[in-house]
């Protein structure tokens, strides 16, 4: 089927979005030039996660011999792309005034070498993660599967990398990095939130973890949980900055099963502690606590 070209309605259509850009709207922005681009942030962590697990994303055969140079090839552009992606971030954020105390010259590339000196540490708490979800979850058959296949891991992966740089005050990048996470997996973990080792994610789906969560070790949270802010509004964060803190502590040792609600920044669910499905919980439980079928107020 043939369809008219209209040239002029089309260019009138044209006309109108282009004046939609006149008005005061906060989307309005036109300096795109000097934002960070998303993609090139995706393919900078896109050559961290191998390096994190080459021997499941190696095209070659691996040795100790030619072990440096497979991470090099991974580091060698990282590094490029998110030292550009970094000094972007700071050069937009420091032009609308949003960068508090400035930024030396050449912080992005400090950033970004410590970010792979902590690499190995990186490492060391995943392995934790993936033992964790391997004794978790009797349906996992081996190890290689759950780093394969498990979107835990893939969320958890780009948490603890991300992570890394919220913690060094790099703005934007960390959280372009989780939300490619979050469309990924549907798991959502804010860069901010602290979580300890052998954190498991069962399943995981529709899990929401905000940013000053603060979560213990060998923390088990089935899909579904949320552990959220009582109040949402920006205007009632804004006083103290966001540092205060905003959402829930799981102390080491606590298990969340499907669907519940844990709110607050007063909320701490004590060491040992089980919260059970569809809870509602907004107050402190003690250690060894087990909430089951009732809401907590």
């Amino acid at each position: 089927m043939h369809h008219t070209l209209r040239t002029q309605d089309l260019e009138l259509a044209i006309d109108d979005v282009v004046g939609s850009y006149d008005g005061p709207q906060e989307i309005n922005n036109l300096e795109s030039a000097a934002l960070p681009n998303k993609r090139a942030v995706v393919e900078a962590y896109n050559h961290i996660k191998p390096v994190i697990y080459l021997g499941f994303y190696s095209l070659r055969s691996l040795r100790r011999e030619n072990l440096r140079f497979a991470v090099s090839e991974h580091l060698y552009p990282a590094y490029e792309m998110l030292v550009e992606q970094i000094d972007r971030a700071l050069t937009y954020e420091t032009g609308v005034g949003r960068a508090q105390g400035g930024f030396p010259a050449g912080w992005a590339e400090e950033v970004v070498l410590r970010l792979f000196r902590e690499l190995p540490n990186v490492r060391r708490m995943l392995n934790t993660d993936v033992v964790a979800a391997f004794e978790g979850d009797p349906a996992a058959r081996s190890v290689e599967e759950i780093v394969f296949s498990y979107p835990a891991i893939e969320a958890i992966t780009a948490h603890r990398v991300a992570h890394v740089l919220y913690r060094e005050r790099v703005p934007m990048i960390p959280r372009i990095i989780a939300e490619y996470a979050h469309s990924q997996t549907g798991i959502d973990l804010h860069p901010g939130a602290s979580i300890g080792e052998a954190f498991f994610l069962d399943h995981g789906t529709g899990t929401v973890v905000g940013e000053t969560s603060r979560i213990g070790r060998n923390v088990k949270l089935y899909q579904g949980v949320t552990l959220g802010a009582v109040s949402t509004r920006r205007r009632e964060c804004e006083p103290d900055g966001f540092a205060k803190q905003r959402h829930p502590t799981l102390e080491d040792n606590v298990t969340i099963y499907a669907g519940a609600t844990i709110l607050g920044g007063d909320t701490v669910v004590g060491e040992g502690s089980v919260v059970g499905g569809n809870v509602w919980l907004v107050s402190s439980v003690p250690p060894g606590s087990k909430i089951f079928g009732r809401a907590r107020e």
